[in-house]
């Protein structure tokens, strides 16, 4: 109702609906509540706020924190959240850490690694704060430097500003014409097509996704040898939380499905935008072409899985895993073999979901984690707090140590530095995206490939009250500014790994 029928904008779908995602969060009565699970005539007679409603000095002054600590990156999920924290300052709520954990609990944030929005909890509402989120002040900074250094972190173009914080980025869904036909997957290659979202789904004859009980599985067998280090991983989900939208008029191009941010490389290739096109020209009407988070999950591509071998001699066998759909996969064996030269890559056909190298630094932070912990191992640095140091190929480089407490310290050089609050939430989002990818994320699939892991809950990603404390240190070298989340990421995987002792498998807490 809020998106359809009124125009409501800051109110997003990012889960469509699970319930899961907090991207459409709004007050009800004053109190925060999720709005694509909750029935209109659930609040029949009652009075319902979204962030366009807000007391505008309250708005102004969250919006302005979230902007000064980094606290937003794409901004799809920022909105949901804003809502959500200062309805609790509005109620009278503390605003300490242990309070805003439990109150992230009802949100997914990809981007930012957690730790800057509990900084903009403390800047909004001026609760105490541990060192740590006693972060600069943003004010004065200028604009256009901090979206230059937003556009080559995000490897597209991306804006800096109150508007993003507000949900304004220019989203692809948030822009179609309301006259606009709708279509979804039909779930046999084809698109069902219909006047709303919900007759669309009605149409393709849509069932809401579930989480599995389903262990993880690794689709790889590790290759034979005698080595001194082996490593398996599993189907990993990117979880952008935009879905891949777009819309088309009759004789147009479509709208790209990256307004505001590069979905770490998840939409490079989406079907989206040649399925508006074409069927805005089939039917001579503008249409809205939107995935649900089940479509995202199934067609999506994934991290490639892999089981490698590395020997003490540096020399080893890393086999990556193709799936039926996938692209050709030649940029990732070249990426492995700049980041260690030494394994001999081996593609394997499995049963699964699409697999590309598009995803973030694929390939590459495969091979520099491996390097990292067998250079560790050769000179017996291993278990936690040893800092690991990883050279990405733009030229960026990384220092990262996991404590044993789970504290992460990072130190990154990655040229001129454009604007260091922006490069700072993009390094901490980079910690958390890592962390996850080592110790909890993955996706259950079947003997066929199905995926069974349909909602975002079950992806395993790091919630907020489980993010450890980030401590980053941006060094302001010469040459021209360089993408240094990538190297913060495989950095950050390899000191994990390093920590955790070099289990053979990730993710280490959910194995099968």
């Amino acid at each position: 109702m809020l998106r359809e029928q009124l125009g409501v904008r800051s109110a997003k779908d990012g889960c469509s609906p699970q319930g899961q995602c907090g991207c459409c969060t709004v007050w009800v009565d004053g109190s925060p509540r999720v709005a694509c699970v909750t029935p209109a005539r659930r609040v029949a007679g009652r009075q319902v706020t979204t962030l366009e409603g807000i007391d505008p000095d309250l708005r102004r002054r969250w919006v302005d924190a979230f902007v000064d600590t980094g606290a937003s990156q794409c901004g799809f999920c920022t909105p949901g959240i804003v809502m959500r924290l200062a309805g609790m300052e509005r109620r009278g709520g503390r605003l300490g850490e242990d309070e805003v954990g439990r109150a992230l609990a009802a949100h997914l944030c990809r981007c930012t690694g957690w730790r800057t929005i509990y900084a903009a909890a403390v800047v909004a509402a001026g609760a105490a704060a541990s060192p740590e989120l006693r972060c600069r002040s943003g004010r004065g900074r200028d604009g256009d430097a901090a979206a230059r250094q937003a556009a080559l972190e995000g490897g597209t173009p991306q804006s800096v500003g109150a508007q993003v914080v507000e949900g304004g980025a220019g989203f692809a869904d948030d822009t179609a014409p309301p006259d606009a036909l709708v279509a979804v997957p039909d779930g046999a290659g084809g698109w069902a097509v219909g006047d709303s979202p919900a007759a669309a789904r009605r149409a393709a004859g849509r069932v809401p996704g579930r989480n599995s009980t389903v262990s993880v599985r690794y689709p790889l067998e590790p290759p034979d040898g005698d080595f001194a280090l082996g490593l398996r991983t599993t189907f990993v989900e990117p979880a952008y939380l935009e879905l891949d939208a777009s819309w088309c008029e009759p004789g147009g191009e479509p709208v790209s499905p990256l307004a505001n941010g590069g979905a770490f490389g998840g939409k490079c290739h989406s079907a989206v935008t040649a399925a508006a096109r074409r069927l805005a020209d089939e039917h001579g009407r503008p249409v809205r072409v939107l995935y649900g988070r089940e479509d995202v999950v199934r067609l999506g591509p994934k991290r490639p899985p892999i089981a490698a071998g590395v020997r003490a001699d540096g020399t080893g066998v890393i086999r990556v895993a193709r799936t039926p759909g996938s692209g050709d996969l030649e940029a990732w064996h070249l990426a492995v073999g700049d980041a260690f030269p030494g394994l001999a890559v081996e593609e394997h056909e499995v049963a699964g979901p699409p697999v590309s190298a598009d995803i973030r630094a694929a390939g590459w932070a495969e091979g520099a984690v491996l390097r990292a912990a067998w250079e560790a191992l050769s000179s017996g640095r291993t278990g936690a707090g040893h800092p690991v140091t990883v050279a990405s190929p733009e030229g960026a480089s990384a220092t990262v140590a996991v404590d044993a407490d789970g504290a992460v310290g990072v130190r990154l050089s990655a040229g001129a530095v454009l604007d260091e609050i922006v490069l700072r939430s993009y390094a901490v989002g980079a910690v958390h995206q890592a962390l996850g990818w080592v110790r909890r994320e993955g996706l259950a699939v079947d003997d066929e490939g199905e995926v069974l892991d349909l909602t975002i809950r079950s992806f395993g990603i790091i919630p907020a009250r489980d993010m450890p404390p980030v401590e980053v240190v941006v060094e302001d070298d010469a040459g021209p500014a360089r993408r240094g989340s990538d190297a913060v990421f495989a950095a950050t995987a390899a000191a994990a790994w390093l920590a955790a002792g070099l289990p053979a498998r990730w993710p280490i807490e959910r194995g099968g």
